[in-house]
C-alpha cells in the first residue's frame, strides 16, 4: 500500500485545519453569546443552529450537481470558504439574535457550496484501499483545527478580550486558508461534458448507499446539537472561561480518533465501523440523561460523545465514495449532506423545545431513542447486500 496521500487530500486537510480554527473560535461560545449576552432562550438557540444548517444544506446538493456537470469544483470550494470566512467574524458586531441567525446562515451557505465538491475531489483522488484513511486524515485535520480554535479563544478571553472581539479575531486564519486554496490547490482543467450525466437514479443506487443516506437523515433528527452539550456542561458547573478548553479537548479526541477509525474501515468494512459508532452514541445519550452532571462526569461524557462522533466520520464518507456512481459522486455526496443537514432543523428545534418544556433528561432520552431507530434502519436496509 502507498502510504503517501495525494496532494489534493493534504491541501484540503490543511485548509480544514485553518477553517475549523477560525470556526471553532466562535462555535463553543455562540450559545453563551446568544443566551448570556443577547438574552435568547434554548428554543432560539435550537432555531439558530437548526435553520442555518437545514437551509444551507440545500446548496450541498446543488453544488454537487453543478460539479458533476462541469462547473469548476475549485471555484465552488474557494467561493464557499470565502463566504463563510467573511460572514463569521461579523457575528461580533451583532446586537440581536436575528443578526446572529443571518450571519450563521451565510456561514452555512458557504459550507453548502464547498462540501460536496470537496468530498468528491477527495474520493476521486484515492482508491478504495486507501479512501477511508484519506477521509480519516481529512477529518483528523478538521478536528485538529476544532481543537486549536477554542484554545485560541480561551487565550484571548484570558487576555481580557470579550466574546465579540474573539469572533472578530477569527478573520486571521480565515484569510490564510483562502490564500492556501488559491495558490496551493493544483487541479487539472476539467472539460465540461458534451452531454450532462443522466439524472440520478435513486432506485439504481447501491443498497448500502441508500441505507446510509436515509439512516443519516434519521440520525440528524436525533443528533444532539453541540450547542446544547455546551449548555449541559455549563449547567454542570463549567464556567464560560473553561468552555473553550472543554471544546478543544473534545476536538482533540476527535482528531486522534478520526484517522485510525477511517483506516479500520479500510480493513474491516465501512458498515461495521458505522454501526459501532452509532450504537455508542445511544449509550452515551442515556448517560447524559441519567448520570450526575458535575465534576469529572462532565468531561468524561463530553469527550466520550466526541469520540463516538469521530469514529464514523471517515467510514461514512468512504462508503459513499466506494459505491456511488463514478460520474455522480458529487451529487450523491450532496444528497447525503442535504438529508443530514435538512433534518437538523426539526431535530434541533424539537430537542430545544423538549428541554425547555419537559426538562433536560427527557430531551436526551428522546435523542437516544431516535438514534437507536436510525442505527436499526441502517443495519436492516444494508443487509440486502453483503456487508464488506
Amino acid at each position: 500500500m502507498n502510504y503517501a496521500l495525494p496532494r489534493t487530500v493534504v491541501i484540503f486537510g490543511l485548509v480544514s485545519l485553518l477553517n475549523d480554527t477560525a470556526s471553532e473560535m466562535i462555535t463553543p461560545l455562540l450559545p453563551l453569546f446568544l443566551t448570556a449576552t443577547l438574552g435568547a432562550g434554548p428554543a432560539i438557540v435550537g432555531l439558530v443552529e437548526g435553520l442555518a444548517e437545514a437551509t444551507a444544506s440545500i446548496l450541498k446538493l446543488v453544488s454537487g450537481w453543478l460539479a458533476d456537470r462541469g462547473w469548476s469544483a475549485k471555484k465552488l470550494v474557494v467561493g464557499g470558504y470565502g463566504v463563510s470566512n467573511t460572514s463569521r467574524p461579523l457575528i461580533g458586531f451583532a446586537l440581536g439574535w436575528g443578526w446572529v441567525l443571518l450571519l450563521r446562515f451565510l456561514d452555512r451557505v458557504g459550507k453548502g457550496l464547498r462540501t460536496a465538491p470537496r468530498d468528491a475531489l477527495i474520493a476521486a483522488s484515492t482508491d478504495r484501499e486507501s479512501r477511508g484513511r484519506a477521509f480519516g486524515f481529512h477529518r483528523a485535520m478538521d478536528n485538529g483545527g476544532a481543537m486549536l480554535g477554542p484554545l485560541l479563544a480561551f487565550g484571548l478571553l484570558q487576555w481580557g478580550m470579550t466574546m465579540a472581539h474573539v469572533f472578530m479575531a477569527s478573520v486571521v486564519p480565515g484569510a490564510l486558508l483562502i490564500l492556501l486554496l488559491l495558490f496551493g490547490l493544483k487541479m487539472p482543467a476539467r472539460v465540461k461534458p458534451e452531454h450532462p450525466p443522466a439524472r440520478l437514479n435513486w432506485r439504481g443506487l447501491d443498497t448500502r448507499v441508500k441505507a446510509l443516506v436515509l439512516a443519516s437523515g434519521g440520525l440528524a433528527l436525533a443528533t444532539t446539537p453541540e450547542a446544547f452539550l455546551v449548555l449541559w456542561a455549563y449547567q454542570g458547573g463549567i464556567t464560560i472561561a473553561w468552555v473553550p478548553l472543554l471544546w478543544a479537548a473534545a476536538s482533540g479526541v476527535k482528531a486522534l480518533i478520526s484517522a485510525p477509525a477511517g483506516a479500520l474501515s479500510d480493513r474491516f468494512g465501512r458498515l461495521p465501523i458505522v454501526s459501532i459508532g452509532w450504537s455508542a452514541r445511544v449509550l452515551l445519550l442515556i448517560a447524559f440523561a441519567w448520570l450526575p452532571d458535575g465534576g469529572p462526569v462532565v468531561w468524561i461524557l463530553f469527550l466520550g460523545y466526541a469520540a463516538a462522533l469521530a469514529f464514523t466520520e471517515g467510514a461514512e464518507r468512504a462508503l459513499l465514495g466506494d459505491f456511488a456512481p463514478a460520474n455522480q459522486q458529487a451529487t450523491v455526496f450532496g444528497l447525503y449532506h442535504l438529508l443530514s443537514g435538512i433534518m437538523i432543523l426539526p431535530g434541533a428545534v424539537l430537542f430545544g423545545t423538549v428541554w425547555q418544556w419537559l426538562g433536560m433528561r427527557s430531551a436526551f432520552m428522546m435523542a437516544a431513542a431516535l438514534t437507536a431507530c436510525s442505527a436499526t434502519v441502517l443495519r436492516r436496509m444494508a443487509t440486502g447486500r453483503p456487508v464488506e
